[in-house]
């Protein structure tokens, strides 16, 4: 429903902003798609499926992987393109546009898409039955060859801590640049003449820093949970659990639901920040029942 609202194009916002919108609204539902249809409710319900088989199970992998990176580097993309356009006015006008959105956009899906070629080699099936490799598990080369150990490396500091860092450094300094020009043009402003003056450029800056900063604050806090496992789990050195009662193993699967989440509240975040998308999605409910009134009458 986001997807089809916002492609439309009528809820006030630039081009710009709106091909990065539906870019991630279409990640995240290639990711909800794959990671939760694919590869946890059709195996959990429907045992001995296709998708249970070796091949299947490590291009699902490739495939999760890319929509996963895809879709945390779209919310990248997009927090570098709100940067430009308030800290950075002189390099606005060629930056900001349709045409360099749907660069970005391309390029990040190329590149990780690529990127993630190698998963499909990393997987070793778990039995054979009549010459057909049912079940994955990771190779042991990949634990001891410099050239996996490498490639894991470079995986986990793509998605997520590179992300991680440039959206707090960029949204920090996006907030530092607000706060001087604020009191810059509060000074420059003459209240006297009016006091229901307003500020119409602020007035737009405004609506598109909550945008940002809920879109971004949203990614860092859903992604908090697995980011502080993972170096829990390296400077511990855990190798198991004792069930699934465990607290280590319920924090683990816990940072991967709400990572997950991450997936979802973009939309909410939508018609929560934007006035114009929720009077579109409110106009999506009623046209069934519009039509069908025109129609008796």
């Amino acid at each position: 429903m986001a997807i089809l609202i916002l492609s439309q194009g009528k809820c006030g916002l630039s081009k710009c902003i709106t091909h990065y919108l539906v870019a991630m609204a279409v990640a995240d539902l290639l990711v909800i798609f794959t990671d939760v249809i694919l590869s946890t409710v059709i195996p959990f319900h429907f045992q001995g499926t296709y998708l249970e088989t070796t091949p299947a199970r490590s291009l699902l992998h490739v495939l999760l992987s890319a929509t996963t990176d895809i879709s945390v580097w779209f919310t990248v993309t997009f927090t570098i393109d709100r940067f430009v356009v308030i800290c950075c006015r002189k390099i606005k006008t060629k930056y900001c546009t349709k045409k360099t959105a749907d660069l970005f956009i391309t390029t990040v899906s190329v590149l990780f898409c690529m990127k993630n070629i190698p998963w499909y080699f990393v997987y070793d099936p778990e039995y054979v039955v009549d010459n057909v490799p049912w079940g994955c598990t990771l190779s042991l080369n990949f634990y001891t060859e410099t050239m996996w150990v490498a490639f894991h490396s470079i995986s986990i500091i793509l998605t997520p801590f590179l992300p991680f860092i440039l959206i707090l450094l960029l949204n920090a300094l996006t907030a530092r640049h607000i706060l001087v020009t604020s009191r810059i043009r509060g000074k420059l402003l003459d209240h006297s003449k009016s006091e229901n003056h307003t500020d119409p450029e602020m007035e737009s800056r405004r609506k598109s820093i909550i945008l940002l900063f809920t879109i971004s604050g949203s990614f860092i806090l859903l992604w908090m949970t697995y980011v502080g496992f993972f170096f829990y789990a390296r400077i511990s050195n855990i190798s198991g659990y004792t069930g699934p009662h465990d607290p280590v193993y319920i924090t683990e699967q816990s940072s991967y639901m709400l990572q997950l989440l991450s997936t979802c509240t973009n939309t909410c975040i939508y018609a929560v920040t934007q006035t114009k998308f929720r009077e579109q999605l409110k106009n999506a409910f009623k046209y069934p029942f519009t039509s069908i009134g025109k129609l008796l009458k």
